[in-house]
């Protein structure tokens, strides 16, 4: 079994989130419920006070750093429309697609529009107009879709989409690869809720059964989605889980490969 691990970029900045949305409220929120249970720190709390005030939403170029020490090449997923929390601009888009594609990092559409195939399309050809991509793949945000999405994916042209969840092997939806996602940050450490509810030693041990059992049921690749937001002292549980499990996979002989390796090995068996 080989490991897939991508990156979602939801924010940029703080400050696109103001007077648009309550991202912003519902975090600090959220980040209370987390110290007054005693799942981060009072540094941890405060600090997010400081990312916030300090208009710094990302960690992308700590992230990116970080993989390449470890000798990963991932994949970021980056949005080109508005939508459901996401609010950078077209814009600011650009520049971190110009940025990660320097870095030689795998792009991907991060989908806001999944309705018909008509905005899925509309998507697709602006995301290939910035990015000079002919060849790449989407995930929907917060991998929303109805019963046509992915069929009209494929009609948009997406080589491959990892918006499902599944403890599936990767298949094909006519001309697209579809590749189920089996470990998401989100879905291990707020299990359920919308704050963190795990430490890290039960975040170890429940990403620890989903890895066995993925191996038991043989499948080849398991797909691992972490958001570049969480790769900061200010998240540490997540920061934390996120560099264990590289460290782990290695130790269990996983290797990990991105989506357009993943393809050329599944068109190569074909």
């Amino acid at each position: 079994m080989k490991a897939i691990i991508s990156h979602d970029i939801d924010h940029i900045t703080a400050g696109e989130h103001i007077f648009r949305d309550l991202i912003v409220p519902k975090f600090m929120v959220r980040s209370q419920i987390e110290w007054l249970s005693g799942k981060i720190s009072g540094g941890e709390y405060f600090g997010r006070w400081g990312e916030l005030f300090g208009n710094k939403w990302n960690n992308l170029q700590e992230l990116v750093a970080f993989n390449r020490a470890a000798g990963i090449t991932s994949s970021f997923f980056i949005g080109v429309e508005k939508g459901t929390g996401l609010n950078y601009s077209l814009e600011a888009a650009t520049v971190i697609i110009r940025q990660l594609q320097e870095s030689s990092c795998e792009l991907g559409l991060h989908g806001i529009r999944f309705e018909n195939k008509e905005v899925i399309a509309h998507e697709q050809k602006l995301f290939a107009e910035i990015s000079g991509l002919q060849s790449f793949g989407v995930r929907m945000h917060y991998v929303r879709m109805n019963e046509n999405t992915l069929s009209n994916m494929n009609e948009a042209s997406f080589t491959y989409d990892s918006s499902v969840s599944e403890m599936k092997n990767p298949y094909k939806v006519g001309n697209m690869w579809e590749f189920p996602i089996q470990v998401m940050d989100s879905w291990i450490m707020e299990n359920g809720k919308s704050w963190q509810s795990r430490t890290l030693e039960q975040a170890r041990e429940a990403t620890i059964r989903i890895i066995d059992e993925a191996e038991a049921k043989h499948l080849d690749y398991l797909s691992i989605d972490f958001h570049d937001r969480y790769f900061s002292s200010r998240f540490s549980t997540w920061m934390n889980w996120y560099t264990w499990l590289v460290e782990y996979l290695e130790q269990r002989s996983i290797k990990c490969v991105t989506f357009g390796n993943a393809m050329a090995e599944l068109e190569q068996r074909a």
